[in-house]
Formats: C-alpha cells, sequence, structure tokens
C-alpha cells in the first residue's frame, strides 16, 4: 500500500527466550457474565473511560461533528484538506487535494474503529486487510473540532500509522496477533474497550465454580484475582500496564496477567528524579515520586480511585488527602482558612500540557492537558 512499508516478524526473534503465550480466547468469559452477579459494577463501570477506550463506531460513540462546513479540517498545505462524513454504510474520512479548479478525492477510508472516549479526544482506526493503521484525522474535544492525529505530518495526505499491539493492549481487552507484521491481527478476534476480565484475569473457571456451586465453601479459592487484596506493588502493576508509559515489550502482548510482576513482561527505563516525565501515560512514575507515596506502604491507585466509576470532580479528591493531612499543615491556610480544604488537587496535583502527545495542525501545536500525579508543592499554582 502507498506509503506503508509491511515488515515480517516472528515471536522468536521479537521477544527474549522463554516466551510466555497468552492465554487461549476460550478462558475468556466476557462482561455479561459479570454482569450476572455484578450489575451494580458493571452499569456504572460501562459509562468510564476505560470501559470506552475503544468501540465500534455509532451516533452514539462518534463525538466528532459530521454536518456541512464543520466536518472539515484545514491543514497548512492550501491544497489540501479532509472531509468527515456520515453515509448508510458508515463514517469515513476522505483527503481531499485541490491542484486547479476541480477537487480530487486522493483518498477515502472507512473508521471501523474508535479509540478513546472524547474525554480528551478520539482517533480512529481502520482496516486494509487484516493490517490496522490509524486514520490521520482526530477529534480534539478541548476545541470540539477535527485536528491532525498525533505524529502525522501536518499538510500531507498519509494514511499509514500501524497500530501496533502495544497500543491495542492499552485500548481493548483482546486481540489475537499474527506476527508476520505489526499490526496484523485477525479481526473477529477483537474486543474492544477494558472489560472486566483486563484487571481480574480470565474468568472462566470463577464463572464455572459459581454456576456449579449456589454459594462456594468457606476457604474455596474465587478463582479470580481482587486486585484490592494483592501487595501493593502487584496492585500498581495492574495500572502500570498501561499508565507507566510505553517501556519495551519482553513477553507478548496480552500474557500480562493481574497478579504478576509487570517487570517480567516490559523494560521500562530507568528515571532518575532529576529526569523530566510527560503527565501523558506516566502516572506510575509520577505517583511513585511523591512524598505521600513513599512515607507509606498503603497508597495505591485506588486509595484514590475508584476504576468503577466515572469520576470527574478534581476537588473530591480532597477528602482522601485530609485522611492523612490537616488543613492548618497547608501554606495557604493562614490566608485562606478552613476553606482550603475544598481543593488540594488543583494546587498539589495541578494540570499540565503534555509534550510527548500533541497535534501539529495549520500551523499550530496543539497539546493535550493532564493532570499531573507527583504529589508535591508547586509554586506557580499557589492561591494568591
Amino acid at each position: 500500500m502507498p506509503g506503508s512499508k509491511e515488515r515480517t516478524f516472528s515471536q522468536q526473534n521479537t521477544f527474549s527466550l522463554g516466551v510466555k503465550a497468552p492465554p487461549p480466547r476460550r478462558e475468556y468469559v466476557g462482561d455479561q457474565a459479570c454482569r450476572s452477579c455484578h450489575e451494580k459494577q458493571a452499569l456504572t463501570y460501562s459509562q468510564t473511560a476505560h470501559h470506552l477506550a475503544t468501540s465500534w463506531p455509532s451516533a452514539a460513540t462518534m463525538k466528532g461533528s459530521f454536518a456541512r462546513d464543520s466536518n472539515i479540517l484545514r491543514t497548512s498545505n492550501p491544497y489540501l484538506h479532509f472531509e468527515m462524513t456520515e453515509k448508510p454504510e458508515g463514517y469515513f474520512q476522505s483527503a481531499i487535494e485541490e491542484p486547479g479548479e476541480s477537487k480530487v478525492i486522493s483518498r477515502t477510508e472507512r473508521i471501523d474503529i474508535v479509540a478513546g472516549s472524547a474525554r480528551k479526544g478520539q482517533s480512529y482506526l481502520f482496516w486494509k486487510g487484516d493490517l490496522l493503521f490509524q486514520l490521520p484525522v482526530t477529534y480534539w474535544t478541548e476545541t470540539n473540532s477535527w485536528v491532525n492525529s498525533p505524529s502525522y505530518p501536518d499538510g500531507s495526505p498519509h494514511f499509514d500509522k500501524e497500530t501496533i499491539p502495544r497500543c491495542l493492549e492499552c485500548h481493548a481487552s483482546y486481540f489475537e496477533w499474527i506476527p508476520t507484521a505489526v499490526n496484523r491481527y485477525r479481526k473477529t478476534s477483537l474486543i474492544l474497550g477494558i472489560v472486566c476480565e483486563k484487571c481480574h484475569g480470565p474468568g472462566r473457571e470463577h464463572v464455572a465454580l459459581h454456576r456449579l456451586k449456589a454459594q462456594l465453601l468457606a476457604g474455596t479459592s474465587e478463582a479470580i484475582v481482587n486486585p484490592g487484596k494483592m501487595q501493593r506493588d502487584r496492585q500498581i502493576d495492574v495500572c502500570g500496564l498501561c499508565h507507566a508509559g510505553n517501556g519495551t515489550p519482553i513477553q507478548p502482548s496480552l500474557s500480562f496477567i493481574p497478579g504478576d510482576d509487570l517487570r517480567d513482561y516490559i523494560d521500562f527505563p530507568y528515571i532518575s528524579p532529576e529526569d523530566a516525565v510527560d503527565v501523558h501515560g506516566s502516572q506510575v512514575q509520577m505517583l511513585k515520586r511523591s512524598r505521600c507515596f513513599q512515607a507509606t506502604t498503603n497508597l495505591t491507585c485506588t486509595t484514590c480511585h475508584d476504576v468503577h466509576a466515572t469520576q470527574r470532580d478534581a476537588a473530591a479528591f480532597s477528602a482522601k488527602c485530609l485522611t492523612c493531612h490537616q488543613p492548618a499543615q497547608c501554606g495557604q491556610h493562614a490566608k485562606l482558612g478552613e476553606a482550603i480544604s475544598s481543593n488540594c488537587i488543583d494546587c498539589h496535583m495541578p494540570v499540565q500540557e503534555s509534550h510527548v502527545l500533541f497535534s501539529n495542525t495549520n500551523g499550530k501545536r496543539l497539546q493535550p492537558k493532564v493532570r499531573n500525579h507527583t504529589i508535591a508543592i508547586y509554586a506557580d499554582t499557589q492561591v494568591h
């Protein structure tokens, strides 16, 4: 295909000796089986950004506008723009070149997969046979507009960014990678979004036990992972699979199971206390730099986050801070009094721009804002 070179891979060459194969598809039972006993968690979790990390395109999942004039992305190239169209057979992105008086549609591809809940934005994937690529246009929530997809050059009609397994591992729950190309998958194998078993492990044996017995005998193994009952490092590894940066896989994607030591599956480079860490995708490294984390043995991601529910009110997390800290300890207490306890987060975990994830669109650089997870004192965020 134009602009793309197909590469050949083998698991033997890609990974170290002692390859651990991912669990087979038959070990997974799907969210519907979990919902029969965990209806409350399933209902609230279905609306979270994790669950919507990838989805099939529909009127409910597509957030960008396809209305006339709102469906255009102009680029820095005056002879090139993109159009997003909605048709009975689906949603499409087209690159349109206008070298003269007439316009020429140079390429059109269907939106096959939506990546992102649109809290920050959405990117889109398309199939060429069984090869999966990212489309060149992304929806940007902050500006409610279409922009160039991150890492795509502005002003060029590229459709060649491969969707690699490490990307899908954090945006989907299951897929079968065909190792003859870095972005080749069995199309019917994809389970989109982050489902229950991504964090709790394969559930076939657990469901079978509960169907066999109305009530498990005391002391009987549940045959399922409860991350909240694991030691702190293993709890954080479950989150770190996707929130500790890209790293270099040393085992095939999906072979990590909750309860495993993540260091055996992904090689994360050492980051010294002096090294800069970007706010995008590096929440675990940032949290570990915090005195709050280093001074305790029980602070984990779920100390503050209820992963089964949508949490959008940052100030509400202040109650978590006040289980250890007193308002009078804050340097702003003398000025603001007890009102200081209403929002610890915006001062001590400020929202900052990412420098590794950005879009160059029509001559402008757009950077998403992400909350810094190093809990600290930031001089430039103090209330005056």
